[in-house]
């Protein structure tokens, strides 16, 4: 059992889930693993999520200390830029793993068409 901001979790599975569970949390993460973005990037390479929604994960990904947000003012106009912590690298094994068994589970599955996506 582990104790996170007075949150019980049962198992580090459930753990696991705090931080990257939901429909978008990992497919943000997975656009962020080679390079920082800004915020237009993430919205063109995930077109499907809504602007609230992302900047909503974001926050959340934030607050648990996988990304960071890098905001530059040095001239105009404001750039703010995110990218992966040195404990959001930790993830990238097994977003990598995600991915694989998701193009695993594709292959296998009739009526699944890739269209486009990471």
């Amino acid at each position: 059992m582990y104790k996170v901001e007075n949150k019980i979790y049962p198992c580090s599975t459930s753990l696991t889930m705090k931080y990257i569970g939901g429909k978008w949390k990992s497919v943000i993460l997975i656009h962020l693993k080679a390079r920082s973005k800004r915020y237009n990037e993430l919205r063109k390479d995930i077109p499907t999520i809504t602007e609230r929604t992302l900047s909503l994960q974001l926050k959340q990904l934030e607050d648990d200390g996988l990304i960071s947000r890098k905001v530059y003012t040095s001239k105009p106009p404001l750039k703010v830029e995110y990218e992966l912590t040195d404990f959001g690298k930790t993830l990238i094994p097994v977003l990598d793993a995600i991915s694989q068994w998701g193009h695993k589970v594709a292959g296998m599955s009739q009526g699944v068409e890739q269209v486009a996506g990471c």
